[in-house]
């Protein structure tokens, strides 16, 4: 067997693949930064590494490490070039910064790592991994953004209608965009074979990319949406297997998408926001030569392809008739097309690479019913409210414009419901070039329904089921956490919060995907966010998100309402507090600490712009409010500004501790203190009563530690007399419901939290689920069977702010809960809290350390409690009191070593798992 020395450590160590007899199994799950499997295109030249230990029980944890890193796998079981780590003594396996050579654009790195366990065995080597860098500088792009000339490019008044100029919908006129998708191309000459190539492209608007005739990558609605004026993203692609030998043809379609858009266009323009195009093609010949494609005046363009306008709010339009076949091949004549404008790469916007995951078709459903409630028009169920397209399968007429409609809801007469849309006309046309059956999918656009409506088929066709297939489209995450129970509202209202977080997880988080906004809410995300970090493996979606958060921050520290920033405004409590909120959520989640030093300076300023308006303490500054709470019961801008204020204090000075800023640490813990104070003697009497109660008052101040002490359990009281008045139903919106079942259970009331969760009659969760939801409502009452629809002027069916309750479930009711002070679940609670009607829970968490779970059952015997703990982890379970006497807890019917803290009873775990039966 060959063998390799290392100097650094003295050590023996084997060569890349093999195993050492004794030695433990090799790591595995090797990623950079946020969970990234051998990428290419990376954002990063400074990333961090991760791995995991093997999970088949042989090892508790991690002593040391020995991280290589080379510019080839073959170097790696050699000399290796980019750097050595050595033998490291630390039992740290994931976010470790690479410390080797500098990394410049389009740079491969090759590495694997070793470990020693806890009684110093060695691993093997594990398998090895790379990264692939992207283009990190504007100067790296070689060739320039094109464009056609304005006379070509615009259609003044152009819409669905080409005739009249207009998009004439149910509710009017409605006025459309200006840009037709245009189509681009060139050909070129490989004179030999090629060894690797890569296609780096981005676009000012959405692109579609062909190589000879194919489809490059899987990726829809690139490049994204960022605040366009600062960055825009790239994306690189492996198109080694595309290329030949000979002549090639390289293609694109660029569609309007949010840059160019009516979204960029209600109060906030981006300048010359005119669709275009920059592609970069880097080729290694099989003879070891370079060659190199970039957008230039080498290009032709042409807006008279098939795709005759294209707008995220309003759908599309398709011409067949118009189709231009083989227009990205070789050989097509191109001699009617126009050339094209070229404008050079400037240093702003930064052009950078995509770091989180693109837009892709992740699901596709089937057609459940289909009926037809009015002569000729078809509408096809598909069982569940979704983003994205249907992939259309049908019969057609030459000529005769197919309309395909979507809704989210019926009328009572099974006609689509589409009042909600407001002016977003949703609708896409297809005009077909012949006879016969047509398979056909929209490209720059997305729709969110559950309903899709077909007319203008051929006369006396029966539609069958399968003509209408939904395609799923989303940021590419998968999923993380799982939950059920033995109950199905609970399990369907997990089921809803999912779909709801895939809908509005499309490229930036949403607030709704379907009428004429579709933008990035801060409030409805800060208080998703940590239901967002246990259903989907989101860290990177939050990470770039939040760089667009404080690119688009103001000079005076406050935070846009929407971001990328449409002139929505700023500064509203609960919404720009995203800006402290979620870095901090997001750390106790992932243990990176990458989140917060990226993000330190904006929470600092977010936090200051309230001490600015603060007096004594006390800051009034008006926003949404509670946003849409039932019965109108409104908290007044005085509370919520002023709890908000202190929750920004007290996650400032946690913050800080991390990140080692004691100033700034022993300040904010002070802030705090002295907010707490202000609250208790402003907005308390003494009997811990609120001069103004609301249920989402009592719950922001209990939530965010800003009650005295001595006022503390009175009022938790008051909040129950509340609670109570109410028939045990909640009376909070978007900013108290997160906190609801929370605060009850860690105040002692975990029956009351059950019993408002499991409520059935308006409002509350399984409300919405009895009128038929399957994602999570804007609104409380957003549809009822037996008066109808809310207000159609804001009435979205599939808003995720309500689905906040899911942190509740898993923590809670499952009882798989973080632990801040060890943040990543390096250190986790198995906290179950059995109640209510539930006789079992399940929850589990793919952690980078490796799969978590906690579970319950209620058995003839007693409670059944299911754990599992990754390797170089551990874990406390606090045993849940089942009856009046102290609990007993065996495992394979032996006792269990309990102890006290803080007041439970609780016993420490190891890596492995567990079934512990609790009498």
């Amino acid at each position: 067997m060959k063998k390799a020395i290392y100097s650094l450590a003295s050590i023996l160590l084997t060569t890349p693949g093999s195993v050492a007899r004794g030695a433990l199994a090799a790591p595995v799950k090797l990623v950079v930064s946020e969970g990234f499997e051998n990428p290419i295109g990376f954002y990063d030249a400074t990333p961090t590494l991760s791995w995991q230990l093997p999970a088949d029980g042989s090892v508790k944890a991690q002593t040391a490490y020995h991280i290589v890193a080379a510019t080839s796998a073959k170097r790696l079981a050699g000399k290796a070039d980019l750097w050595d780590s050595g033998k490291v003594e630390s039992e740290q396996s994931v976010w470790i910064p690479y410390a080797g050579r500098t990394l410049t654009s389009g740079q491969s790195v090759h590495w694997q790592v070793k470990f020693w366990d806890e009684t110093g065995r060695a691993s093997a080597w594990s398998a090895p991994s790379s990264f692939e860098l992207g283009l990190l500088e504007n100067s790296d792009w070689k060739g320039a953004w094109i464009r056609m000339s304005e006379k070509k490019s615009i259609l003044e008044n152009a819409a669905f209608n080409l005739t009249t100029g207009e998009l004439v919908g149910a509710r009017g006129k409605v006025k459309a965009g200006k840009f037709v998708p245009e189509y681009f191309r060139r050909q070129f000459m490989l004179r030999d074979g090629v060894r690797s190539a890569r296609l780096h492209v981005t676009a000012k608007g959405l692109y579609e990319v062909y190589l000879n005739g194919s489809k490059v990558g899987q990726d829809f609605l690139a490049p994204g949406w960022t605040p366009y004026h600062t960055r825009i993203e790239t994306l690189t692609y492996d198109v080694t297997d595309m290329l030949q030998q000979g002549e090639n043809a390289v293609g694109a379609i660029v569609g309007e998408g949010w840059y160019a858009g009516p979204m960029m266009q209600k109060k906030f323009v981006y300048p010359a926001a005119r669709p275009m195009l920059l592609i970069q093609l880097e080729m290694t010949l099989t003879d070891g030569s370079k060659a190199l494609i970039i957008t230039d005046d080498r290009w032709k363009a042409s807006n008279t392809g098939p795709i005759r306008y294209s707008s995220l709010y309003h759908g599309e339009v398709y011409d067949a008739n118009r189709e231009m076949s083989g227009w990205n091949q070789v050989g097509f004549d191109d001699a009617a097309w126009a050339a094209v404008i070229q404008e050079d790469v400037q240093p702003e916007p930064l052009l950078v690479p995509k770091r989180h995951h693109p837009v892709r078709a992740t699901e596709e459903l089937a057609t459940v019913t289909v009926t037809e409630p009015e002569p000729g028009r078809f509408v096809f169920d598909l069982g569940q409210n979704m983003v994205g397209w249907p992939r259309l399968m049908i019969p057609v007429e030459k000529d005769r414009q197919v309309t395909v409609r979507f809704a989210e809801m019926l009328n009572k007469n099974g006609t689509l419901y589409t009042a909600n849309y407001r002016a977003a006309h949703s609708t896409a046309y297809y005009t077909p070039a012949k006879t016969g059956t047509t398979r056909w999918h929209p490209t720059f656009t997305f729709f969110g329904y559950r309903y899709v409506e077909l007319s203008g088929l051929p006369e006396g066709c029966k539609p069958q089921a399968d003509w209408v297939t939904g395609v799923v489209l989303h940021s590419a995450f998968s999923p993380s956490g799982r939950f059920t129970s033995s109950h199905g509202l609970l399990n369907q209202l997990q089921q809803n919060i999912t779909w709801g977080q895939r809908g509005n997880y499309l490229d930036i988080p949403t607030d709704c995907p379907q009428r004429d906004e579709r933008l990035g809410w801060t409030g409805d995300a800060q208080v998703f966010g940590p239901t967002s970090l246990f259903n989907y493996d989101v860290h990177a979606f939050w990470m770039s998100w939040l760089q667009s958060v404080r690119e688009d921050q103001k000079a005076n520290g406050l935070v846009c309402h929407v971001v990328p920033d449409t002139g929505c405004g700023q500064g509203s409590p609960g919404w720009g507090d995203v800006a402290v909120v979620s870095p901090w959520d997001v750390y106790v989640r992932t243990g990176d600490r990458g989140v917060l030093e990226e993000n330190y300076v904006m929470m600092k300023k977010w936090t200051a712009a309230y001490e600015r308006e603060a007096k004594n303490f006390v800051v009034n500054r008006k926003g949404y409010g509670d946003w849409l709470v039932p019965y109108g019961k409104q908290t007044g801008h005085d509370y919520i500004s002023t709890a908000y204020f202190g929750r920004c204090a007290g996650i400032m000075h946690q913050a800080a501790t991390v990140l080692g800023e004691r100033e700034d640490a022993t300040r904010y813990a002070k802030l705090q203190a002295d907010i707490r104070t202000a609250v208790s003697s402003k907005f308390f009497d003494a009997t811990g009563k609120l001069h103004k109660e609301t249920q989402t008052g009592y719950l922001m101040f209990l939530g965010y530690d800003l009650i005295e002490p001595g006022l503390r359990d009175r009022a938790v009281e008051n909040l129950v007399k509340l609670i109570d008045q109410a028939g045990g139903h909640l009376g909070t919106g978007f900013l108290g419901t997160p906190l609801l079942a929370l605060v009850l259970t860690e105040e002692g009331h975990v029956d009351l939290a059950y019993q408002v969760v499991f409520k059935e009659s308006y409002p509350s969760w399984f409300y919405s689920i009895h009128q038929g939801a399957t994602t999570m409502w804007e609104r409380w009452n957003s549809y009822s069977h037996d008066k109808g629809f809310g207000n159609a002027s804001m009435n979205s069916f599939n808003h995720y702010a309500y689905g906040a309750v899911g942190q509740w479930m898993y923590e809670h009711v499952a009882g798989l809960a973080p632990d801040p002070t060890n943040p990543g679940y390096k250190h986790f609670y198995i906290r179950p809290l059995p109640g209510g009607p539930l006789t079992s829970a399940d929850a589990e968490l793919d952690t980078l350390y490796g799969k978590a779970a906690s579970g319950w059952d209620r058995t003839d015997k007693g409670l059944v409690v299911r754990a599992k703990v990754p390797p170089n982890t551990t874990a406390t379970f606090v045993v849940p009191v089942t009856g009046n006497r102290p609990p007993v807890v065996t495992q394979s019917g032996k006792a269990v070593a309990l102890k006290q803290m803080n007041g439970e009873t609780v016993c420490d775990l190891e890596p492995g798992p567990y079934e512990f039966l609790v009498d």
